[in-house]
Order: structure tokens, then sequence, then C-alpha cells
């Protein structure tokens, strides 16, 4: 791979972690503002109509080859996009944001497993030994650098959601090498449709069950922020830095959600980035590159 090409692959995937870190806020904001089915499907809902005007016309060009794989676009946006906001909206309601980032350094270890499972392919000791850099700096973030208050977090049902929610997006990383051949964008608005033709189900769901909340002004801000930016930027600067770098190594940069999370809690909430973030951040950045040089060398 050409070096400036590595270079926009990492900017893409850092680009999709603050997104998603900043999902993690926007899960705990909703609460009392948007339901979660109802924040899930009205965000897909936005984003669909974005996709549409850009890529509408060049979509229905590849509807051949989309309509080959329906199964596997309804599957990757069922449980990779739908399932994984919905449940992740549940949790916020059940579960703190350090809980919901902590949760998601799970990401890189799940896809390396679930890559190996149905592929065979082989974790590198140079991954194992990145990965595991990656998570001291996750756990130092989540634990605000007292590593014993890991001991002291109360697991419940909204961890064992945004859990399960990890283990879907993991299954959705390690499918999509073996996407349509198709543009990327044209992929994501395929994507885009099965994740809010599986939303709406959900949507029913809780409104039958009276516990639909439909947003104000504030509500509809979050929807909108989702909808443009973890829904749509995010996910197809994912997919992109997956195409060029592959999933064992594009998971990993998910280790960066904790670390951005205390970042926007610095910008969003005011407080304090001192030298334990400093710290996680580096640990972080570092696990990375030495996943990237050791992999790359035990491969050659």
């Amino acid at each position: 791979m050409r070096r400036g090409s590595a270079a926009t692959a990492y900017a893409l995937l850092a680009l999709a972690a603050l997104l998603w870190a900043a999902n993690a806020v926007v899960s705990k904001a909703a609460v009392g503002l948007v339901s979660p089915q109802a924040l899930v499907s009205l965000r897909w809902s936005i984003a669909l109509a974005a996709i549409a005007l850009l890529a509408g016309r060049e979509t229905l060009r590849h509807g051949r080859a989309l309509r080959a794989h329906w199964l596997m676009i309804l599957l990757m946006g069922g449980f990779g996009y739908t399932a994984f906001n919905a449940l992740f909206y549940v949790a916020g309601a059940h579960t703190t944001t350090v809980n919901l980032v902590l949760f998601q350094g799970a990401i890189p270890v799940l896809v390396m497993g679930l890559n190996y499972l149905a592929r065979g392919v082989a974790v590198r000791p140079g991954q194992l030994l990145g990965a595991a850099i990656t998570l001291a700096g996750v756990s130092l973030a989540a634990s605000h650098g007292d590593l014993a208050n890991l001991r002291d977090l109360a697991f419940n049902r909204g961890d064992l959601f945004v859990a399960l929610a990890c283990l879907f997006y993991a299954g959705y990383t390690v499918a999509l090498p073996l996407r349509p051949a198709v543009p990327g964008l044209v992929f994501f608005a395929a994507m885009a449709v099965a994740a809010w033709a599986t939303s709406v189900p959900l949507l029913i769901g809780e409104w039958a069950a009276g516990h639909t909340i439909w947003p104000g002004p504030a509500g509809w801000g979050l929807i909108a922020f989702t909808a443009l930016g973890p829904s749509l930027a995010s996910q197809l600067a994912f997919m992109r830095g997956v195409e060029a770098i592959g999933p064992n190594r594009a998971g990993l940069f998910a280790n960066l959600v904790p670390v951005f999370g205390a970042i926007l809690a610095v910008a969003v909430v005011g407080e304090p980035f001192g030298a334990t973030e400093a710290l996680a951040l580096a640990l972080v950045l570092g696990g990375i590159a030495v996943s990237e040089v050791l992999g790359r060398r035990t491969a050659a």
C-alpha cells in the first residue's frame, strides 16, 4: 500500500472514531428528549434522504448487483447499523457514558476473533501487542487514572446491551470485505435502506408499548447530528478505511473512541484534560502504531 493511501485511511478511521465518541455523548443527552427507537428510525430517515440526493441515480444503475446480495445487505444493515444503534441508545438510559465507551474498546478484539473463526485470518503477534497497548489506554481513560476504579464499575443490563451491540458491529466489520463490487457510496445507500427498513418495526413496537418520546427542537438537533455525522460521514469513512487496510487493522481504531470521548467532555462539558487523558491518548495511538509496524513486518 502506498504511504499516502495508508495515511488517508488512518485519517478516515480517526474521523469515524471521533464521530462514534460524539454518538456516545448523544446517547446520554437524548434521554428524555427522544426515545431510543424514535431516534434510530428518524436518524436513518434523514440519512436516507441525504444519500438519495447524493447517490440515488447511481444506486439504481447498480440495482442488479445489489439485488443479488440483498440478504447480506439486509443483515449487515439490520445488525451493524440498526441493532447496534438501537441497543446503544437503550443502554444510554441504563449505564454511564464511561461504560458506553469502555465496552467499545472490545470491538478490535472481537473483530480479530470473528475474522479468525469466519475466514481463518491469523492474528499476528504485533497486532496482539498493539491491541493490548490500546486496551491499556482505554482502561486508563475509562478509570480516570485510577485503575482500581474499574473494579467499581457496576455492570447492569445497559452494559449487556452495549456489549451485544459491539458484537454486532464487529460482525459487520468482518463482513465488509465481502460486500458486492459496487462503489462505496452505492453500497452505503443500500445499507441505509436496510437500516431504515429494519428500524421501522422497532419504532412501531416502541410506540405500541407507549414508550415513544417524539422530539422537540433539542431532540431534532440531536437527530440531525446523528444522521449526518455518526450515520453518514462515519460509516462512509470507516468503510473506506476497511477497504484500504483490512478489518483487523481498521478495527483497532475503535479504541480511539474513549479517548475522543474524554476530549469531547472537555469541549462540551468543560471537564479538565490532564496528564491522565494525555497518557491514554499516547497509549492508544502508540498501540495502533505498534500494530501497524510490527504487524506488517511479521507479514513480510
